[in-house]
């Protein structure tokens, strides 16, 4: 799976400007949370609970926009894109960051929060 540069990823960010993250129960890594839609984002945010402030939004295709935010988070033990994350299912799609730019994407399952 690859994404169009046309497409733009919404990101979320808490009231201090930071990109919200999401850590799996039990996971030393975390991945930065992306949306393909501003709905997407925002269903999110109202299943979880998520207090996000904003959303923001980077397309594929700025390869310099990709990279600062990659580099931004890399020194917060953040290892990947979460695109999509389905708060109540778990279901994703996990993009891998390659350097400073976006890698593989392959579909993730991670434990919903109400499971045992």
């Amino acid at each position: 799976m690859s994404l169009s540069p046309a497409v733009e990823i919404h990101f979320l960010l808490d009231s201090s400007g930071a990109l919200i993250v999401f850590q799996e129960k039990n996971a030393s890594w975390v991945g930065v949370l992306g949306f393909t839609t501003e709905e997407n984002a925002r269903e999110f945010c109202r299943v979880s609970n998520l207090d996000a402030a904003e959303i923001a939004s980077i397309s594929v295709g700025d390869r310099e926009a990709i990279a600062a935010l990659i580099k931004s988070v890399k020194h917060r033990a953040v290892r990947n894109l979460l695109l999509d994350l389905d708060y109540k299912t778990g279901a994703c799609t996990q993009i891998e960051f390659d350097g400073d730019a976006l890698g593989i994407a392959a579909p993730r399952q991670l434990t919903p929060p109400n499971s045992h």
